[in-house]
């Protein structure tokens, strides 16, 4: 099963916000769409990804008077991504390692779509269920 798979069933939509704009903006945009990231982006180009960690993270470190600085004081700057063709396998074991839970999925410099672990599980619950349901009808046949 490959990251493309996921994207055609979930969507190809993806959230960003720039580097300037504030942390409180970016964290009524988290709340708003009920997602745990969002790409910082600029002119097209990933500069960051922002996640409820990062968020959790600055708070802890420097207090709420952080919430009027910029994303990119709590960004994280180095984004691993993804191509459509990477197997859902291959992904799990990247997030894992990397201990993080959204990976933008990059095709030809450009941000194809964003991947969440829930949407991994989510996929691979299908998939079980979907195989379960053939070895039912397999023994019935039988």
């Amino acid at each position: 099963m490959t990251v493309r798979a996921i994207l055609d069933s979930k969507g190809h939509q993806i959230q960003s916000v720039e580097p300037a704009v504030k942390l409180s903006a970016a964290i009524q945009i988290l709340c708003e769409r009920k997602i745990g990231a969002v790409l910082v982006m600029s002119e097209g180009e990933i500069e960051g990804i922002l996640s409820e960690r990062d968020i959790v993270r600055v708070l802890g470190e420097r207090g709420a008077a952080v919430l009027d600085e910029p994303v990119s004081a709590a960004m994280t700057r180095k984004v691993v991504s993804c191509k459509q063709s990477d197997t859902v396998g291959a992904i799990m074991e990247t997030m894992t390692s990397g201990k993080f839970r959204h990976l933008p999925v990059v095709e030809d410099g450009r941000v194809v779509g964003l991947i969440s672990i829930g949407d991994i599980v989510k996929w691979r619950v299908m998939e079980y269920e979907m195989e379960q349901e053939a070895l039912r009808e397999y023994i019935k046949t039988a």
